[in-house]
């Protein structure tokens, strides 16, 4: 037989997110002019009783003298505190009223502030130990009980004494007090909380560290809200994403880490290593090989708009989800091509190199508006679309070719072939994606169906244009000036050497990949990738997602959800709902959406369930993937 299991949880800054005392301080002093000061003494005093480098009796004393506080502020404080639980103790509160005989709250708080907020959790009053306020005839504090145990240094050593608990005892809290319990050997491990602080005097002690009390059930295997402790998700960020994107993932309780550059194929394939989600940007891949290191890899998020540089096929084969951010940088792309248009039809480039050589070349020669002038669009998607109603309203004629049929925006024309839009344009941009058969799309045959001087850009694929064959064409004067920002060959970080034929070149525009590198496209990035990879583990949400079936999701409520990704194969959906059936498992709603080689099926279930059936869905012949969410 187990032995009973006893809980003893802290309050400041573990069940809830602050200091109980140096908040009753802010509402205490707020009419003081040096109430800011005060508050922080008070908030130093606390952390250096916290970290054990001032005994608490001192700790304790020193606040309360600082505090002119009565029953008034401490009823506000009450109302204050329950707006800040902790948020995994929110999530948890079916634990806490399961397990009420077991948890103790023991703090070195006071009691008339903590136990209207752990009772509304299903604490018992009886286990709430914690100091005594002493007030005057006009409810001010004076002082505190004195004889209380947990008033004295080492005071929580003392109480556990006294409580004399039976069976194996679990320490949650963040200070240094909260350890001197397993210190002295009334408890079996201190599990050091850091979801709302981190003090490394502390963790350094600890047997554990619980970034959540998820985290806690967890390693105890104890009923909690949801599947899986979000600090064990970790997360790799590659090539300086945006900040937000860290922030985002953080805030969600995940694990990150940053790389500013790239990863090679075997630097990546050790780096990846027990990550569960990796954030790239275009010049890092993601191969088969990479794939067969990636562990415990879910999701890959494509902090661009191509993905190309992403194995896809053999990532849907994993179960891995893909995800992109095709409308984020759109505008800032576009904004660059009529950039670089306006500059290359005035021959900007050329003129300004000139003038720091010291000429002062004044004159109209090949210079040119672009009112009236034909672009053509080469790839008529988000990009090519967007920049068509710019240009448009810039005064240009605006003709396209792609190979599914689009709708026409405004005035712009549609192209039969490929030919005939080269034949017209005075300007040629590129927008199309980043697919194997669009390598070298556009050779010598292209450039010499150009017009004579075209104008001509590529802003889309480094791989979809023969460097030669441009470099040939704008030495024989049939392109008069080009803006590249895409190159078949990069640098994998900013200290490696840009190499290209293209640096010689006269009348030419090289940027280094920044199409949509600007501070509002990076930012709506860093966001909208996050949020769809979080929704996804969080939901099972496929909703944009480039390699996996696409499922919309209504909200989980009061249900399991199956998640099951498989070889799209007849007969899998028919073998779950006959194991869900064996096992008196009520389906509450159920969604499936297949592609040629792949299937994906949620079903919610009622929460009662037996663990034989998680067994027998993931035995499925054909099953990739399978995931439980509650």
């Amino acid at each position: 037989m187990n032995p009973k299991k006893n809980f003893i949880i802290d309050f400041d800054s573990t069940f809830t997110k602050v200091e109980g005392l140096d908040e009753l301080a802010k509402i205490s002093l707020a009419d003081q002019n040096n109430v800011d000061q005060i508050t922080a003494q008070i908030k130093a005093i606390t952390d250096q009783g916290m970290t054990g480098e001032i005994s608490f009796r001192q700790s304790l004393e020193k606040r309360l003298d600082l505090l002119k506080a009565n029953r008034n502020h401490i009823n506000k404080l009450i109302d204050f505190l329950k707006d800040k639980v902790s948020v995994s103790v929110i999530r948890n509160k079916i634990f806490l009223e399961t397990y009420a005989d077991d948890i103790f709250i023991v703090s070195s708080g006071f009691r008339e502030f903590i136990e209207p907020i752990v009772v509304e959790y299903g604490i018992k009053p009886e286990n709430v130990y914690a100091n005594e306020f002493i007030f005057d005839e006009e409810g001010n504090v004076i002082g505190f009980d004195a004889s209380n145990p947990l008033s004295k240094n080492n005071g929580k050593v003392k109480l556990m004494s006294e409580l004399n608990l039976k069976g194996d005892i679990y320490v949650i809290g963040d200070g240094y007090t909260d350890y001197e319990i397993k210190k002295a050997g009334f408890a079996n491990k201190f599990y050091a909380f850091t979801e709302n602080v981190s003090r490394d005097s502390v963790i350094e002690k600890a047997d554990h560290i619980t970034p959540s009390l998820d985290e806690f059930l967890y390693v105890h295997k104890l009923p909690m809200a949801i599947s899986y402790p979000k600090s064990r998700i970790n997360v790799l960020l590659l090539e300086n994403v945006h900040p937000k994107a860290k922030q985002i993932f953080e805030k969600e309780g995940y694990n990150v880490q940053t790389v500013a550059g790239a990863l090679d194929e075997d630097e990546l394939c050790e780096a990846i290593k027990n990550v569960s989600i990796v954030g790239i940007r275009s010049k890092t891949h993601i191969t088969k090989k990479v794939l067969k290191h990636a562990n415990k890899l879910i999701g890959v998020g494509a902090f661009c708009i191509g993905t190309n540089q992403i194995d896809l096929e053999a990532c849907a084969e994993k179960g891995i989800a893909v995800f992109n951010a095709p409308y984020s940088n759109t505008r800032s792309v576009v904004e660059l091509a009529i950039a670089e248009i306006i500059m290359l039809m005035r021959n900007l480039p050329d003129k300004t190199e000139s003038m720091k050589k010291g000429s002062w070349d004044k004159s109209a020669t090949n210079s040119f508006e672009i009112r009236g002038k034909k672009l053509g669009l080469v790839g008529y998607g988000n990009i090519g679309t967007q920049l068509s109603v710019v240009a448009e309203a810039m005064g240009m004629e605006i003709y396209f070719y792609d190979l599914v049929d689009k709708l026409a925006i405004g005035n712009a024309k549609k192209c039969d072939t490929l030919e005939e839009l080269l034949n017209l344009s005075d300007i040629v941009s590129l927008h199309v994606d980043g697919r194997p058969e669009n390598k070298n799309f556009i050779g010598e045959k292209e450039f010499s169906q150009m017009k004579d001087g075209v104008t001509f850009l590529n802003l889309a694929r480094g791989f979809v244009v023969e460097i030669p064959a441009l470099v040939q064409a704008l030495q024989s004067g049939k392109v008069r000036g080009a803006g590249v920002d895409v190159f078949p060959q990069e640098p994998k970080n900013n200290q490696e050497e840009f190499v290209s034929e293209l640096r010689i070149m006269n009348n030419v525009i090289l940027t280094p990949h920044i199409g949509g590198s600007t501070q509002e496209a990076q930012e709506n990035i860093g966001s909208f990738v996050p949020n769809k990879m979080i929704e996804y583990v969080n939901t099972g949400n496929t909703f944009g997602s480039v390699n996996l079936p696409q499922i919309q999701l209504p909200k989980l409520e009061n249900a399991h959800r199956l998640m099951h990704i498989h070889e799209n194969k007849s007969g899998i959906i028919s073998q779950m709902n006959q194991i869900l059936a064996q096992h008196d498992a009520n389906i509450t709603g159920q969604y499936l959406k297949t592609t040629e080689k792949i299937g994906y099926v949620i079903t919610d279930v009622n929460k009662e369930y037996s663990k034989e059936v998680v067994k027998a869905l993931k035995n499925i012949e054909g099953t990739i993937r399978f995931r439980v969410l509650y």
